[in-house]
């Protein structure tokens, strides 16, 4: 594999009403690493995509694919090999994701559809997972059954900073 950042991190993002939001600041230059523009300026690209299994946006970058479709060829050769046939779900699962450009600040559009499937409203919760990140709508993450309790207990402590009432 390839020399990457990971991404660590997290942080609460406003999201105006055209769906702009800012990746934090630590999140952000693993991202910038990872993506960098071919004319050197600041800023990248970032793909956007629904999470395969909870109610959340999967945020990462064009280097990432290759890898992401490397895993799931390969639980798909598994899948065949004990089921017989294979799992149309697992590519439609995990190939969501729309590339979105980013500025110098982090600033980036969320796309639609996927803003909608996670329910993002006027904040967003941007959580690093190494590969990935995570991006919550804060009370969607509160009322989540079966994610961290860390992660939960971060969202809390942010929209507390923020002023956030949830």
């Amino acid at each position: 594999m390839e020399d990457r950042s990971d991404y660590q991190g997290e942080g609460l993002g406003l999201v105006d009403d055209k769906g702009r939001v800012a990746i934090p600041v630590s999140l952000r230059q693993a991202l910038a690493a990872n993506s960098p523009r071919a004319d050197g300026k600041d800023g990248g690209t970032v793909i956007i995509g629904v999470h395969p299994e909870q109610t959340c946006l999967r945020a990462y970058d064009p280097g990432y694919v290759r890898i992401l479709k490397a895993e799931v060829e390969d639980l798909q050769a598994r899948h065949i090999a004990e089921h017989g046939k294979p799992d149309f779900n697992l590519k439609r699962r995990n190939a969501s994701g729309e590339a979105v450009p980013f500025d110098g600040s982090g600033r980036f559009i969320m796309p639609g559809f996927p803003r909608d499937y996670a329910q993002i409203g006027e904040n967003a919760f941007f959580w690093g997972t190494f590969d990935w990140i995570d991006i919550w709508d804060p009370k969607t993450l509160l009322d989540a059954v079966g994610v961290d309790d860390a992660m939960q207990a971060a969202c809390r402590y942010h929209c507390k900073a923020k002023g956030i009432a949830l």
